[in-house]
């Protein structure tokens, strides 16, 4: 078996913790963009679930850090095509039993894949929800909670 080559897809080998330090000590904002290069000039796309999740595990160690995943539905859903049957919180059993039985498919595997990886190393809270309910998924108001078992 040889694996699959994605072309320019990155992985993280580390993160620079002390450059996020010196700009939150700044109490500046910090926007990261998926992109990432092989130290050679060449640019690479890296999952930006991966990106989030391997930047607070590491921040972790010094900080209470929460990540919140936001994109375009409200949170996990019992049925991808129903916006009403969001789950308030999901654990690892379920989320194991909801992807065997094909309710959690494609794109959200990943991001919950990344969301239990970064709870289960150091992350003290992770939320994901719709992008324009930022301020209610930071005061944990909406969206789904991911918990351990």
């Amino acid at each position: 078996g040889r694996g699959i080559d994605y072309g320019f897809v990155g992985d993280i080998d580390k993160v620079d913790v002390s450059f996020f330090q010196s700009l939150l000590n700044q109490d500046l904002t910090i926007v990261v963009a998926p992109i990432m290069h092989d130290g050679n000039g060449q640019l690479l796309n890296t999952n930006a679930d991966t990106v989030a999740q391997e930047i607070a595990k590491a921040l972790s160690h010094d900080y209470d850090v929460n990540l919140i995943y936001s994109f375009e539905k409200n949170g996990v859903l019992e049925n991808a095509a129903d916006d009403a049957t969001l789950l308030k919180k999901i654990s690892s059993e379920k989320f194991k039993k909801m992807k065997a039985d094909g309710a959690i498919f494609a794109g959200m595997i990943p991001k919950l894949d990344s969301a239990f990886a970064a709870l289960n190393d150091g992350v003290k809270k992770v939320i994901i929800g719709k992008a324009e309910n930022i301020r209610e998924l930071i005061r944990g108001e909406t969206g789904t909670t991911i918990i351990n078992d």
